[in-house]
């Protein structure tokens, strides 16, 4: 019954360290879907032209290059993490900017 109660103990205690870890990176991969989708949406709504959406995609490309690279070493330190969410900052108003500047595909 102890060891039982031990190995479940030590469980909870290992979840609860790598989760966290896991969830920031998820939130920053969600963040990263949403506005791909947001991009996919304007586009077929007539928001986005095509050279707006070229130019938002690659400034998506560009923030999964540099999270690449900030997990290269297995380890997404809290800098790289606020460095990422300051980069999907930006195209989050890029993407708001180009949805809604009245321009409309030909």
């Amino acid at each position: 019954m102890k060891r039982i109660f031990a190995s479940l103990l030590c469980g909870a205690a290992l979840c609860a360290c790598v989760l966290p870890m896991n969830g920031l990176a998820a939130t920053v991969n969600g963040r990263e879907h949403k506005q791909q989708s947001r991009i996919r949406q304007g586009v077929q709504s007539g928001e986005l032209t095509r050279q707006e959406a070229t130019r938002l995609k690659a400034e998506e490309a560009r923030i999964r290059l540099n999270e690449a690279r900030a997990k290269r070493d297995g380890k997404l330190t809290a800098n790289e993490r606020d460095r990422l969410n300051t980069e999907l900052d930006k195209a989050n108003h890029d993407i708001y900017q180009q949805k809604h500047d009245e321009q409309e595909q030909k």
